[in-house]
């Protein structure tokens, strides 16, 4: 039995505000719409996905994989209609069920999605349709000034998508003499019988200006959080400085390694590798290989820094503890935030470079070298709820 969705998107969305209509402004860090394609694009029991869009607008969207492309008409209940009638072309092809979904209503779940489609496949009716009951009080107004009471028993807040036996609604549509507030009135006026599922508070849809700040909490809360911790060490040998987290450090000695023996770049460098799960410098950058002889250790940590931006992570903010006895790095501190936020694009209040000894314990308290320790914290703020 196949399913496909609908995904109205013709709209011009004028009380929206904006310069464009509201399936295309951003939302964080995302377009609307494509913070609602990706919620039908993971349910694995949708065969198609068809968006229905304004005629201006079709020079504009490159669909993603999977994703048909037809052109609406005059009116919400015009778009429906040509969507249905475009999955209707080749009858041997036609769904058996359809999900009619509002694009704007972009905070809307796979697993909300998945539970609608199982209410439809079990309903005793053609049609179900997820809704809220209505538990605010209700008043009637004229002219300003609450001119009587609602009674709210019955009353729910509808919602999409809205499930239907295709055939049906395709004849609803086909019969409906003209527009309606969405398909659930239309299969009503066919006769269709509509069951009621259980609808989700966060499943908004983006009406006015105030809506985007709302939608953008929602979306926001689901984040893909990383934790990446690195540790390095590098002995002592013959020198007059040492490079720490991208600062000359006067020192006696300096530190010896396959590189300029960074160890504070080093540690922070593993830690980002670590929290995408992709190893270690070794693994980039093989001491074996003759060309990284000497290098700059800046050359790692943006490597990795550019590995976390291509897949859509930022780096939140960074704790960077450097061991030994000497030299001493409090007052290089500030030099080294600044070195730091300038490779990684990081603002300097959210890195912090300390120091602590081990107490004359171990080989830094023997003076043989440092050790490094580094915490990171990414965050990719796109990644889909529910």
């Amino acid at each position: 039995m196949t399913t496909a969705a609908l995904i109205v998107a013709a709209g011009r969305g004028t009380r929206a505000g904006g310069d464009t209509p509201k399936q295309w402004q951003p939302l964080v860090g995302r377009r609307v719409i494509d913070w609602t394609l990706d919620a039908f694009l993971v349910v694995p029991e949708i065969d198609r996905i068809v968006v229905v869009l304004h005629p201006d607008d079709a020079a504009h969207f490159a669909p993603p994989p999977r994703v048909e492309v037809t052109i609406g008409g005059a009116t919400r209940t015009a778009s429906v209609r040509g969507g249905l009638e475009y999955l209707a072309q080749c009858p041997d092809s036609a769904p058996a069920h359809v999900l009619i979904h509002d694009v704007a209503r972009c905070c809307i779940k796979p697993s909300h999605v998945v539970s609608i489609l199982r209410a439809l496949e079990g309903a005793d009716t053609p049609a179900v349709a997820p809704a809220v009951a209505v538990t605010d009080a209700l008043w009637v107004g004229a002219a300003d000034r609450v001119s009587g009471a609602q009674d709210r028993s019955g009353l729910f807040r509808a919602q999409t998508p809205q499930g239907f036996d295709f055939a049906a609604i395709l004849a609803a549509h086909r019969a409906h003499p003209g527009a309606a507030a969405d398909d659930v009135e239309v299969a009503r006026a066919a006769g269709l019988g509509v069951t009621i599922v259980e609808g989700d508070d966060d499943n908004l849809k983006i009406t006015y200006p105030a809506d985007f700040a709302r939608a953008g909490r929602i979306l926001g809360h689901h984040m893909d959080t990383r934790i990446g911790f690195g540790f390095d060490v590098h002995r002592f040998g013959p020198g007059n400085h040492c490079m720490l987290c991208g600062v000359a450090v006067p020192h006696n000695r300096g530190l010896q390694g396959h590189s300029d023996a960074d160890v504070g770049m080093h540690a922070l460098t593993d830690a980002i590798y670590g929290a995408m799960a992709m190893g270690d410098i070794g693994r980039h950058f093989p001491p074996t290989d003759p060309q990284w002889k000497g290098a700059r250790s800046h050359v790692f940590l943006r490597h990795a820094v550019n590995l976390a931006l291509t897949n859509a992570f930022t780096i939140n903010n960074v704790d960077i503890t450097l061991i030994c006895e000497h030299p001493k790095i409090t007052p290089h501190a500030p030099a080294m935030q600044s070195a730091l936020s300038a490779v990684t694009g990081v603002a300097p209040n959210r890195i912090s470079v300390k120091a602590t000894t081990s107490e004359r314990l171990g080989f830094t308290g023997r003076e043989e070298g440092i050790a490094a320790q580094a915490v990171v914290l990414l965050v990719k703020k796109c990644t889909l709820p529910g």
